[in-house]
């Protein structure tokens, strides 16, 4: 556990000194739940912004954990992860370090947006599951962290990461739940959604906002994320740079 929060205080001490990124995470998600909430005429409900949010919410998390992975990537070119993989301490710890670090970020970024949208009038109608929502957004977190943070270690460089990142993100985001509901979709959209893991975590979110519960969405997600991170345990092992 030690090693962990080494890895964890490293790279949270690293991002705070760059306040300029920490900003330009926050315009993004910021300008969809503004410009795409509020401005877009949707029929198929009487306040978009209300839908729409948990899908931002969750993007917010999945590019967070995308991005993380450049902090390996760096590592790697500046030459310290040579270092940190000669250690005595076990290799999973950088791992669950950064891991760790990228899910928090992401859950600093997502409580931004969350007060920006509760200020422009989202409908939380019982706020005892804002606990659950972070659950939900954190496990997603990890997820998307651990299959990042393995990509990266697996790849060559920067640019190689940046095209499986750009490549990924977008299509995982518009092929989800997040801009519409699933009776709204094309059959062949209405398939691909109904497989793809940010729309479990954007569908179980917004039926907490409603009031409700979707325990097969958390289930799915936990089931997933443990699967991830023994692949990832079991790639860093073995790895050689």
């Amino acid at each position: 556990m030690r090693g962990v929060q080494y890895y964890f205080e490293r790279d949270l001490m690293r991002w705070t000194r760059s306040r300029r990124a920490v900003f330009a995470s926050l315009v993004m998600p910021a300008a969809w739940l503004i410009f795409v909430g509020l401005a877009l005429p949707i029929r198929f409900t009487n306040n978009y912004l209300d839908f729409i949010t948990p899908g931002i919410l969750v993007m917010t998390m999945l590019f967070a954990s995308l991005q993380g992975g450049t902090l390996l990537i760096f590592d790697k070119i500046l030459g310290f992860l040579n270092k940190f993989l000669a250690l005595p301490v076990p290799r999973e710890s950088i791992l669950f370090g950064k891991i760790l670090f990228i899910a928090f970020r992401g859950l600093l970024q997502s409580t931004v947006i969350l007060g920006m949208a509760v200020l422009l009038g989202v409908k939380i109608n019982n706020f005892a599951t804002i606990p659950l929502t972070y659950f939900v957004l954190f496990i997603f977190g990890i997820l998307f962290s651990a299959i990042a943070i393995t990509i990266a270690l697996l790849v060559d460089d920067y640019d190689s990461y940046a095209s499986i990142n750009s490549m990924a993100s977008m299509p995982l985001f518009f092929t989800s739940s997040a801009l519409m509901p699933h009776e709204l979709m094309p059959h062949w959209l209405r398939i691909i959604a109904s497989l793809n893991p940010v729309s479990y975590a954007i569908d179980t979110i917004r039926s907490l906002f409603t009031g409700t519960f979707l325990l097969n969405g958390i289930i799915e997600l936990i089931v997933m994320a443990i699967a991830v991170l023994m692949i990832s345990v079991y790639v860093f092992r073995r790895a050689t740079v």
